[in-house]
């Protein structure tokens, strides 16, 4: 879709102009229902997509990206742009600097429409726990659209924006794009800048992008990555572009199937799909391998070990104070009375989710004293063992394939009661992100419950930092299929 506007643009069939206001059109006859949108910048994408038209009346060369429109996770800052995360505690915050990914998409003259919905502080797989709207799946709006980057998922589906940006933690990005029928990239941790990233979880949180192709999550990917001396965990750009890999060969590359991903919890239909997928790479000539990744099963309570202890001491700093809301503002109950620490804790008690309020408990607890050494010293030795499986797995195989959710999306507070179900979700996902390795989400087919055609994902894993393989992988599946389809 990306390389096909492009084309039109330097033409001159279509404008800038044009485009973003036929996108920002379907925002608004759309959002009221989807709710995928938490603020619309038309006037900052209208003088985006002027300077694009003029750079083409100039005779200009213009890159792939400009003039396209797209959006942003709510958790990433846009100078003099509220940023709330999802989180009441930073309504009304605005940001006053720009996040790097938002730097480098202005700097490639992509046009960004708004700021779009998320679990509070990303705090969840379904977007359920936003504190301002609840965001509906396209395919099917008595269904979640997953989360945490719900929001950007839901634009990208039903065609209010060509990309998104959303924020994988344990898969935010990934679980999203498999319910709701899109591709979703989570690079190799450090290969995207954090810089402007509300954090929720430092050693695990990456950005990337949401497409409806795995050629333009390539072509966003191509133009965010790269080090930031703002972030000292990015790595050196190495020039690559990444949609140049896509040649549609895989003859002969050797792809894994995780014997531990399909026991028990897998969706029947899920599976099934899976394993005509399997065949699909069988006849393009890849190489199928079972392999073991025997610290799989363990990665779920090593996640929510880790995770909540980064999100304790990451969300200390949200005290009524420097950013967002103060309790001052929401009520006249106090007197000068009160002290310093009652206005913190009331502050965040009002301003935090029942989410945000669950995982920051837990990660207090777990960094304790008396408890440290038993719950997060031990969670970050396996989180070693989980990384040296794939380490040894990379050895006999290039890649590693497994589905990206367990099942296909749930009805809106299926799982509110039940947070473990609800964290069951990731999975898939997690592993992923407590080794640093990339990993992509893109549609593998549909399962049919209550008459309607549901979409699922397979995930590709790969080596850190060969994003192109992985993509290159993804690419020639979806082409397979379209070819299929005929």
């Amino acid at each position: 879709m990306i390389r096909e506007l492009h084309e039109k643009l330097k033409s001159g069939t279509l404008t800038a102009v044009s485009l973003a206001e036929s996108y920002l059109s379907r925002i608004d006859e759309r959002d009221g229902e989807i709710g995928a949108f938490l603020s619309i910048l038309g006037e900052d994408a209208r003088k985006s997509a002027r300077f694009v038209d003029e750079k083409i009346a100039r005779g200009e060369e213009i890159g792939l990206l400009e003039g396209v429109p797209g959006a942003v996770k709510d958790n990433m800052c846009k100078v003099g742009t509220r940023t709330t995360a999802g989180s009441k505690i930073l309504d009304g915050y605005v940001s006053p600097y720009d996040a790097t990914v938002i730097e480098r998409l202005s700097g490639a003259g992509a046009v960004i429409l708004g700021k779009t919905n998320m679990d509070e502080f990303a705090m969840g797989s379904s977007t359920e726990s936003s504190a301002y709207r609840q965001t509906k799946n396209p395919v099917d709006p008595e269904r979640v659209p997953g989360g945490s980057s719900g929001g950007s998922a839901a634009a990208v589906a039903d065609g209010m924006a060509v990309f998104a940006l959303g924020s994988d933690t344990g898969g935010s990005i990934r679980q999203p794009a498999s319910f709701c029928g899109i591709v979703g990239l989570k690079p190799t941790y450090g290969r995207v800048s954090r810089y402007g990233l509300i954090a929720m979880a430092s050693s695990l949180d990456q950005i990337g992008p949401f497409t409806q192709t795995v050629e333009d999550a390539a072509i966003v990917f191509s133009e965010i990555y790269g080090y930031d001396p703002m972030d000292v965990t990015t790595a050196e750009s190495d020039g690559k572009r990444f949609e140049d890999f896509l040649s549609g060969d895989i003859c002969g590359l050797r792809i894994g199937v995780p014997k531990e991903y399909l026991s028990g919890g897998l969706d029947d239909r899920v599976r099934k799909t899976f394993d005509a997928s399997v065949e699909r790479f069988r006849s393009l000539g890849a190489e199928i391998r079972e392999i073991s990744l025997p610290h799989a099963k363990y990665a779920l309570p090593v996640y929510y070990i880790i995770m909540p202890s980064e999100v304790s001491s990451n969300l200390a700093r949200f005290d009524g104070v420097r950013y967002g809301m103060s309790v001052d503002d929401k009520t006249e109950r106090f007197s000068e009375s009160d002290t310093l620490l009652e206005t913190y804790l009331d502050t965040r008690g009002y301003g935090f989710g029942d989410e945000v309020k669950r995982r920051v408990m837990l990660g207090t607890y777990a960094l304790s004293a008396g408890y440290y050494d038993a719950y997060y010293k031990k969670a970050q030795d396996v989180r070693k063992l989980i990384r040296k499986d794939f380490a040894d797995a990379f050895r006999e195989v290039d890649l590693v394939f497994s589905p990206t959710a367990p099942e296909p999306a749930f009805r809106f507070g299926a799982k509110q009661d039940d947070p473990v179900g609800m964290y069951l979700s990731d999975i898939y996902t997690v592993t992923a992100n407590l080794a640093g390795i990339p990993a992509i989400s893109f549609p593998m087919g549909t399962v049919e419950e209550e008459g309607k055609r549901l979409p699922v994902g397979g995930q590709l894993m790969g080596k850190w930092f060969d994003e192109e393989t992985m993509l290159r992988a993804a690419d020639a599946f979806e082409k397979a299929g379209a070819d299929e389809r005929k």
